[in-house]
């Protein structure tokens, strides 16, 4: 049976905020870079998963290949930025220079990412850097969490570090209950799906979802288009469409509001 998603949620959250006292950052500095641990550690977990898969369908001769992950829909990691590498290190290592590095080599193989993986961990020490990694190597996505483990884990902490934060700016993320409800409605089996203010990507993830369960390719049925203000926001859209493989066209707009004034 699958462990209660509440619970694994809390226990990982109360790492990370623990973690956040000692860093001396504000939430709103310390999000991406746990965010970005989180989508390392799961996008590890797929390709594992795939890597496991391929081995006993593709011949020694050949070898796998990154065309062969691409094609179960699963992002391609070098072996530099793979999680276990990280956490082999010794504790002498630079951790954030080596998680630094591992999320560059990730944008080098997947050019959609270019620009969007974090990469200030050199502003975190060591110790807490470690203490993250060994954390988030104990989520076991196949016995603690059913479905879309990811996404619920990556909706948690994103309304946590935005009550955190007060959700100030008019900022707020949709819950997945809800972005579910308005996907079985819309039934989209196929063609653009546009959300002008799309955030994390959650309405793409589940459609994509929606094309799943109907026994149909994603990434060959839709194309997404989304917009979002906040560039952090952006790359984290990015972030989630790509350890679902998908891809598409997140774009940062900045909204222009005229204000009146009383001599008008």
């Amino acid at each position: 049976m699958p462990a209660n998603t509440t619970e694994l949620e809390k226990r990982l959250w109360d790492a990370a905020d623990e973690l956040r006292a000692n860093s001396k950052l504000k939430s709103s500095e310390y999000s991406v870079p746990v965010l970005g641990l989180i989508f390392l550690r799961y996008a590890d977990w797929k390709f594992t998963k795939a890597e496991k898969e391929l081995k006993s369908q593709v011949s020694g001769r050949r070898g796998i290949s990154k065309a062969d992950f691409q094609a179960k829909g699963v992002m391609y990691l070098p072996e530099n930025a793979r999680f276990f590498k990280l956490l082999d290190l010794p504790e002498s290592a630079d951790f954030g220079k080596a998680i630094n590095q591992a999320m560059k080599a990730i944008e080098d193989e997947n050019k959609d990412l270019n620009g969007a993986l974090p990469k200030s961990y050199n502003r975190l020490d060591n110790e807490l850097l470690i203490e993250l990694l060994k954390k988030f190597s104990k989520i076991d996505f196949d016995a603690d969490l059913e479905g879309d483990a990811f996404g619920k884990i990556y909706e948690y902490f994103l309304g946590k570090f935005a009550m955190s934060e007060g959700q100030k700016g008019g900022e707020f993320f949709t819950p997945i209950s809800l972005v579910k409800l308005i996907v079985e409605i819309l039934e989209p089996y196929h063609g653009r799906i546009y959300d002008p203010a799309c955030g994390s990507g959650g309405m793409f993830v589940q459609s994509a979802n929606f094309i799943e369960r109907h026994k149909k390719n994603p990434s060959k049925e839709i194309s997404v288009y989304g917009q979002e203000k906040v560039g952090e926001t952006v790359n984290l859209c990015q972030m989630n469409l790509a350890v679902h493989g998908l891809s598409g066209d997140i774009i940062a707009v900045i909204s222009l509001v005229r204000y009146s004034s009383s001599s008008e």
